[in-house]
């Protein structure tokens, strides 16, 4: 599988404090590039993975515009125009209202918190040149208790590319009080790594600790096993989503990094499980064995004259 490098000019970190609510919450950022933070409370989860989605254009008309998820938002938080700083603290109050994220699995984010690159007119990207860092971040209320932290970081690019950052120590309740199949594209992983500059490469960082994954794309991912059905799963401890439900009762270990197999959470719907057709699996292999297994029954019966 092919890897790629990403150069990330943002840093994104929350500050670890039990005094964390939704009434104060303070994050450290830097940047090597002039952007715009834009937050936003009580996003619709299916809106934003829709959002994500779109061209490079489109997130700077939407800056540009003031319309950046527009009627997809309960609260419009803090909005920065940056130039390129070392890290700054940045505090943010929730707004007046109470938020309405619906029951577990919830229909909305607490808060999305866009980082996004400014470029001047007429200027030129690398395709690759990261342009926006987009965290999603769960907060702690008296519904899910889970203390408050980043659920999800996506990295986008100038050529459309878009790359989920998969954060090890994450708490897998969080991600499962929210419905993260509400878009199956959002689920898909990257494996990216920082660019030092010097070639020698290095773990993208967040200021929130290792990220990894698989490569993503705009189409939809199989199964690495069997290259049939999509991949559905992410595995537990090692969280590589990388297997579809038909193949995760034939492993015992990752098949990316080896690691046990103690459980696992859906990244999307499984209904393939019924609407596919029979997968290679079932076509090829399987009647491979079965006409071995034949002709080693056959061979003993002629063996032994009983035949």
């Amino acid at each position: 599988m092919k890897m790629m490098k990403v150069h990330i000019p943002f840093t994104f970190k929350l500050h670890e404090t039990s005094n964390s609510s939704y009434s104060d919450l303070r994050c450290t950022i830097s940047s090597q590039v002039p952007y715009t933070l834009q937050a936003f409370w009580g996003v619709s989860i299916r809106e934003l993975h829709h959002f994500l989605w779109k061209t490079w254009s489109s997130f700077q008309t939407a800056v540009n515009d003031d319309s950046l998820l527009r009627g997809h938002y309960q609260h419009c938080g803090l909005t920065l125009h940056e130039t390129s700083h070392t890290e700054k603290t940045v505090q943010m109050f929730m707004p007046e209202g109470k938020l309405d994220l619906g029951t577990p699995p919830r229909h909305c984010y607490p808060l999305v918190i866009f980082l996004i690159r400014e470029t001047p007119e007429n200027s030129t990207l690398h395709p690759d040149e990261t342009v926006a860092l987009v965290n999603v971040v769960h907060i702690r209320d008296n519904v899910c208790t889970l203390p408050t932290n980043i659920l999800a970081q996506y990295l986008k690019q100038a050529n459309g590319q878009l790359s989920s950052l998969k954060q090890l120590y994450l708490a897998t309740g969080n991600a499962l009080s929210y419905q993260d199949d509400a878009c199956d594209d959002a689920s898909q992983r990257a494996l990216v790594v920082q660019d030092n500059g010097d070639g020698s490469g290095g773990s993208a960082s967040t200021g929130a600790g290792n990220l990894i994954g698989l490569q993503t794309s705009g189409q939809e991912q199989l199964c690495v096993v069997c290259q049939f059905y999509p991949l559905s799963r992410a595995l537990l401890p090692c969280r590589h989503t990388c297997i579809c439900a038909l193949c995760f009762g034939k492993l015992d270990t990752c098949p990316m990094c080896r690691s046990p197999i103690k459980s696992y959470f859906c990244v999307r719907t499984e209904d393939y499980l019924t609407d596919c057709p029979p997968g290679p699996e079932k076509t090829g292999a399987s009647a491979k064995r079965q006409a071995i297994s034949q002709w080693i029954q056959d061979s003993i019966t002629d063996f032994l004259g009983l035949h």
